[in-house]
C-alpha cells in the first residue's frame, strides 16, 4: 500500500524522531511511506482557540495536498481527531459546501497510526523489541474523539521483552490541552502532577502515549521531578516502541 505521511507540527519542529520511527515501522511492514512536502499545520489550533474562519484556508490546503492518497497516516490522534472530526464543520460554517464534503472524505482517508496498523493492516504483531518496563497513557482526543480503545494496548502487548504495566487512572487528562495548559496554568499543573504520580507508581521507566503533545507535558514535569526526586522515568512515543527491534 502506499501511504501518506502526515507528520504534524510538532514532530516536524521538535521531534522528529516521532516521524522517521513511523516512516520504518510502515515501511518494514512493507508499505510505500510518501512524504508530501506542501503540508503544513491541519489547523487543529487555530479552530480550538476560536479562529475558526483563518482555519478555512488550512483545511482546504490539507484537502488539497493530501487529495489522491489511499491512506493518509499520522502518529497523532489529536491531529487525526481535528481533521476528521472538526474540518468538515469549519468548511460548512464557512459556507463552503463543497470543501465540507471533501473534507468529509479526507477524515475518512486519514488514520492515527494505531488504528491505521490494526483496522487497516491488520496486525498487532509489528516485529517490535523493547526490553523497558512500559506503562501507557491514552491520550484525550485518541480516548474520546476517535475511540482507539485498546488498540494501542493490543499493539504494545506484542512487543517482545516489553514489560507493560497498567497505568492507574489512565483516562485521567493529563493536563496539557493545547492551549489549555498555557490559558489554565495552575489547574494544568495541578492535573499533571496527579497524573505523573501515577506514572510513578508504576515503577515504570519509560510512558508511552500516541500524541507528542501530550508527552512533552509529562515530559516536562518527569525532567523537572528527575532535579528533585531522582526519577529516570521519560516519555517514548508509541511509533518509537513499535518501531524498535
Amino acid at each position: 500500500m502506499r501511504v501518506a505521511l502526515f507528520v504534524t507540527c510538532l514532530a516536524d519542529a521538535m521531534f522528529p524522531q516521532v516521524g522517521r520511527a513511523t516512516v520504518e515501522l510502515l515501511e518494514r511492514l512493507g508499505h510505500e511511506v510518501v512524504f508530501p512536502e506542501a503540508q503544513t499545520c491541519c489547523g487543529q489550533m487555530h479552530i480550538n482557540t476560536g479562529y475558526q474562519r483563518e482555519a478555512v484556508r488550512l483545511v482546504e490546503h490539507q484537502v488539497d495536498t493530501f487529495a489522491g492518497y489511499e491512506a493518509i497516516v499520522a502518529p497523532s490522534g489529536s491531529c487525526v481527531g481535528s481533521i476528521r472530526h472538526q474540518h468538515a464543520t469549519v468548511a460548512r460554517r464557512a459556507g463552503r459546501v463543497a470543501l465540507s464534503h471533501r473534507a468529509e472524505e479526507l477524515g475518512e482517508r486519514t488514520y492515527e497510526l494505531s488504528e491505521f496498523l490494526v483496522d487497516v493492516l491488520g496486525v498487532t504483531d509489528v516485529g517490535a523489541r523493547f526490553p523497558h518496563r512500559v506503562t501507557y497513557h491514552p491520550t484525550c482526543h485518541s480516548l474520546r474523539m476517535l475511540r482507539v480503545g485498546d488498540r494501542p494496548l493490543r499493539l504494545l502487548r506484542e512487543v517482545r521483552d516489553i514489560d507493560l504495566v497498567e497505568l492507574p487512572g489512565a483516562d485521567q487528562c493529563c493536563g496539557f490541552g493545547g492551549t489549555f495548559a498555557l490559558k489554565n496554568a495552575d489547574t494544568s499543573a495541578a492535573m499533571l502532577s496527579d497524573k505523573l504520580r501515577n506514572v510513578l507508581s508504576t515503577g515504570a521507566s519509560v510512558v508511552s502515549a500516541g500524541d507528542s503533545s501530550c508527552l512533552m507535558h509529562m515530559g516536562g514535569g518527569l525532567s523537572r521531578l528527575s532535579t528533585v526526586a531522582g526519577t529516570t522515568a521519560r516519555p517514548v512515543h508509541l511509533a518509537e516502541i513499535l518501531a524498535a527491534t
